[in-house]
């Protein structure tokens, strides 16, 4: 395995000089102690400074450690959560291992365990906050952006990785130095012919918890790091080289990720929603490990209205063609016609029949992120692929041209297929649909959007009374262009400085996109998975004809 790719010592003072300026918060220093009592080995290597993620199976601490040549570095300490299953857990050592560490991939410098308690270490690569630059790229910076996601995404596709989780907050930026990293390989699966024993393991849901945890416990390839001085240790822990006392995990509270915070100075998404993508207000954790280790789950019925005999006496049901109408029932507006193909006998009816009860459960991985969920996804196709995580490219790809994050944001599966048809058009998804073996209804039309109008009417280079959009999109206007009132939300948007003038838009070469950029894109959002282009050719795109792989 190469070496992971140490960070520079002026990483070090600047992250220093960033974290002296603000105090921790009381609950992460109680994470940090917690931290410290599960695994006393990190207080005798490492001094954890600061919380700077957290997510639904891991949370990450920034820590700093001297090497053997005294120098100090700074590392991110990865914990698992303690219901991580080790054969989950493995999986994702051996994909930073084989595959870290090279072509914008991040890779592992240590792994501590102690009984369920898993910490995997990484190098620390200083970066922006997606939310905080998404408005102020240049299209330079987002042509390069887009071109090293392609590159990591090539690089692990190669191995039969399948990443389905890629999003901005996975993706490490660093602006300034144009330095990029993916990480977050806890959700990862394997292709049929993956290089990765273990993803083998967790596609064929076969194995047992058992002995699994000793696979933690495979060598890795490690730098060398030596104990902490006494005197550069916190002082607050130095009881944790003891055994831990036996205590419960710290409670629980709510959490808000510094994207949340930061939300207020950034455009709101395009369908009208202030959530960030990564915030799941639903608990998706449980919808995530059933795609990778749980048995399934039974498959949720369409709702429909079910009557119960303890309540009312269920009517005789008479021919629909028989019954006579009712002046309230013939001014209803008639429902859209569906072929008798995709209906049974309890169509529009307020009863789920035993046909549609016994029908046979559909299985598929539905792990990832809302709003960057394909349509494979969504639609629950069991054939899923690398081409997943093309998509998921294709929406950064479009937060970064439109200048809106995050721009799709939906409480279910449903809701987010809409949106998408809103965007590709209702006829493209339903015959890209037909092509996986699903089947869509679709109550209306929805005409397929132009990708370079909808991108530059969002970023504010065109007028809204020029552009073609529908009314979806009224919501997401530009402030500037419409009369607010004094401290309303938007209002706080405009003055924020999320909006550039035209004149700003030009210096950042905004007025001179090419027609390559939205080819690519249109590309990526290819509703048929079977056509989506791959990060290979994707890498060999006109768009990067100027650019060094």
């Amino acid at each position: 395995m190469e070496a992971a790719p140490a960070v520079q010592r002026s990483t070090h003072q600047s992250v220093e000089k960033g974290r002296s300026r603000h105090k921790i918060s009381r609950d992460v220093e109680t994470d940090i102690t917690y931290l410290y009592e599960v695994l006393p080995q990190l207080s005798q290597i490492f001094r954890i400074i600061d919380k700077i993620g957290e997510g639904t199976f891991s949370s990450v601490y920034l820590a700093e450690a001297q090497m053997t040549d005294g120098s100090r570095r700074m590392f991110a300490l990865k914990h698992l959560i303690p219901t991580s299953h080790p054969v989950r857990i493995a999986a994702e050592l051996q994909c930073l291992t084989v595959a870290g560490g090279t072509e914008n991939v991040m890779g592992v410098t240590y792994c501590f365990r102690k009984e369920h308690h898993v910490v995997i270490v990484m190098p620390y690569m200083e970066h922006q906050t997606f939310v905080d630059v998404v408005g102020s790229l240049s299209f330079e910076d987002v042509k390069h952006y887009i071109f090293h996601l392609l590159k990591a995404l090539r690089h692990i596709h190669k191995f039969g990785i399948i990443h389905r989780d890629i999003k901005p907050t996975n993706f490490l930026f660093n602006q300034q130095r144009r330095e990029y990293s993916l990480v977050d390989f806890g959700l990862a699966q394997g292709t049929h012919d993956t290089q990765i024993e273990l993803l083998k393991v967790v596609k064929s849901k076969a194995y047992k918890g058992g002995g699994s945890s000793k696979m933690v416990e495979e060598s890795l390839g490690k730098q060398k790091l030596v104990p902490l001085p006494p005197n550069t240790r916190n002082p607050a822990v130095q009881f944790s080289t003891k055994a831990p006392a036996k205590r419960p995990c710290p409670p629980s509270r709510i959490k808000h990720s510094k994207e949340l915070l930061g939300l207020d100075k950034a455009p709101r998404s395009v369908f009208g929603e202030k959530n960030v993508n990564d915030t799941n207000s639903h608990k998706p954790g449980t919808d995530k490990i059933e795609g990778l280790l749980s048995k399934p789950k039974r498959e949720e019925v369409i709702p429909r209205k079910i009557v119960s005999s303890k309540h009312r006496s269920v009517p005789v049901r008479t021919p629909l063609n028989q019954r006579q109408k009712t002046p309230a029932e013939s001014q209803k507006p008639k429902p859209p016609a569906v072929s008798p193909m995709l209906t049974c006998n309890c169509y529009m009816t307020d009863r789920v029949c035993n046909i549609c009860l016994s029908r046979k459960q559909q299985v598929a991985p539905r792990a990832g992120t809302p709003g960057f969920r394909a349509p494979e996804v969504l639609t629950k196709c069991p054939n899923q692929g690398t081409a997943i995580d093309m998509w998921s490219a294709g929406v950064i790809l479009l937060s970064l041209l439109s200048g809106r994050y995050p721009f799709f944001k939906a409480n279910d599966d449903l809701i987010a297929l809409t949106q998408i048809m809103t965007i590709r058009g209702s006829k493209e998804t339903i015959e890209a649909a037909k092509t996986f073996g699903k089947s869509i209804v679709c109550s209306r039309e929805l005409p397929r959007l132009d990708l370079r109008i909808l991108c530059e009417t969002l970023r504010g280079l065109r007028s809204w009374d020029d552009s073609s959009l529908p009314a979806e999109f009224q919501a997401s206007r530009n402030p500037a262009e419409v009369k607010l009132d004094a401290g309303s939300p938007a209002k706080k948007h405009m003055s924020s400085g999320s909006f550039k003038s035209s004149a700003e838009l030009q210096e950042m070469g905004w007025d001179k996109v090419p027609d390559d950029v939205y080819d690519l894109l249109d590309k990526l959002l290819d509703l048929n998975p079977a056509t989506r282009i791959t990060a290979s050719m994707a890498l060999q795109h006109p768009l990067f004809k100027d650019m060094t792989d």
